[in-house]
């Protein structure tokens, strides 16, 4: 090569790293600070969250109900997902997730204080975060519409709903993800075993009891009034789920890859198992059936989805489709308890069973059923047990006794029931003046 062939060979390389400097020290910036693989994960997963609500536990639940409700069921949906919303700016995220104490947050985040646009929570931005986690505090009250589904009025069940998500919600919430005290004990709650599925659950029944069975209930039949929009909705909901719970991993990495994976194992374990269970029981496989096994799969591997591996999986979401098929069968043929919609045996057993679940697949001295081992400063199965117990007790007790404060509270104020005609009637003429179907 001639010396003026190497000069400009250099001239040449100089410039190239020139122009990859800048490049190169942005990237070296941004690794420490945004990171947008992540936030492009966590934004695909709080749209996917909001798919399980709205349209999907919308039409799921709407399908389970009778034809002269199924409008009253999409609107309760519909609007709690939008007064959830105003709350979460108001109030709601500054009390779960702002700096507090061990029991609840405070009040530096209100109105969304200080969430600016370029603000992080880890590498993503705050906005994002608060997002997501938004979509959890908009399902979490929906899913307890199950509970008194056909008999609450309207009204009451706004001014429910922002009273429970104040009362309850936020501070289990700050207990569990916001820096709270079963936090620092060590607790395992990768998506809401907890947070979610026992409150919901456990409100759910607490509402079943205090409003009273519905007129009819148990002697006469009251079966979904559309199947084919309950599968529409299953099927969202599982879908959706994959948000839910991989998307906890606040991170597009391995830990989200296996939480997708167990997910998704456990739903179809659940499925089968339900299934099973009812064709041994009455000779014929319901459609209902394999997919409300499918909804007890995935909410019992919420709580344990980032810890446990593939095969720790299977075991739960097969647990739990037997576990809560027995469990809605004693509650409502034995106990007669009328949890319209089985929100309790599903979400509430399940998220029960998931929370102490975790505590035993996540050991890594499992051989093929290991996970991905305790949480910091614990050491023993034995241990992480004790903890996910303390978690399990703290949790649905203190939704008992909110929930049926708040309950008495505005029965007290506007009353919890509409009347014995309206409900005959049905609530969507009664309630909205309006029908889902007009053939």
């Amino acid at each position: 090569m001639s010396q003026n062939d190497k000069r400009l060979s250099n001239n040449l390389l100089l410039g190239l790293v020139g122009v990859l400097m800048p490049a190169l020290s942005w990237a070296q910036e941004t690794a420490t600070s945004l990171n947008q693989g992540n936030t492009a994960w966590i934004l695909t997963s709080t749209a996917l969250v909001l798919f399980m609500t709205l349209p999907g536990l919308s039409l799921f639940y709407g399908g389970l109900v009778r034809t002269k409700n199924v409008l009253s069921v999409l609107m309760q949906c519909f609007a709690i997902t939008c007064v959830v919303s105003l709350l979460w700016f108001v109030c709601v995220y500054s009390l779960a997730f702002g700096t507090g104490g061990d029991w609840i947050g405070g009040f530096g985040k209100v109105f969304m204080a200080g969430v600016e646009e370029d603000s992080l929570t880890g590498d993503i931005p705050e906005t994002v975060f608060a997002m997501f986690q938004l979509t959890f505090a908009i399902i979490t009250p929906a899913l307890v519409v199950g509970g008194f589904a056909e008999r609450m009025k309207f009204s009451t069940m706004l001014l429910f709903s922002v009273l429970w998500l104040i009362l309850v919600y936020a501070p289990v919430a700050h207990w569990v993800w916001g820096g709270g005290w079963l936090q620092q004990m060590g607790l395992l709650d990768f998506a809401g075993g907890t947070v979610v599925h026992i409150t919901a659950g456990v409100a759910a029944l607490v509402s079943a009891l205090v409003l009273g069975r519905r007129h009819g209930f148990p002697g006469t039949a009251m079966p979904p009034h559309n199947m084919t929009m309950v599968v529409t909705g299953a099927g969202m909901l599982w879908v959706g789920w994959f948000g839910f719970n991989a998307g906890s991993a606040l991170a597009a990495n391995g830990n989200a890859g296996m939480a997708m994976m167990a997910t998704h194992l456990s739903a179809a374990a659940g499925s089968l198992a339900w299934m099973s269970m009812e064709w041994i029981k009455y000779r014929k496989p319901s459609v209902l059936g394999i997919v409300t096994g499918m909804v007890a799969g995935l909410g019992t591997i919420t709580p344990a989805s980032g810890y446990v591996g593939p095969a720790g999986a299977v075991v739960i979401g097969t647990v739990a489709g037997f576990a809560c098929f027995n469990a809605t069968q004693f509650l409502k043929r034995v106990l007669k308890v009328d949890d319209s919609l089985d929100v309790f045996p599903v979400h509430g057993v399940g998220g029960m069973l998931g929370t102490l679940a975790a505590g035993v697949f996540a050991s890594t001295e499992l051989g093929v059923f290991k996970g991905q081992g305790f949480a910091p400063g614990i050491s023993s199965m034995g241990q992480q047990l004790g903890v996910q117990f303390v978690g399990v007790v703290a949790t649905a007790a203190y939704t008992v006794v909110v929930t049926f404060v708040v309950l008495k509270l505005v029965d007290a104020v506007i009353g919890l029931r509409v009347s014995r005609e309206d409900e005959i009637g049905g609530l969507d003429i009664a309630l909205h003046e309006e029908r889902g179907y007009d053939l």
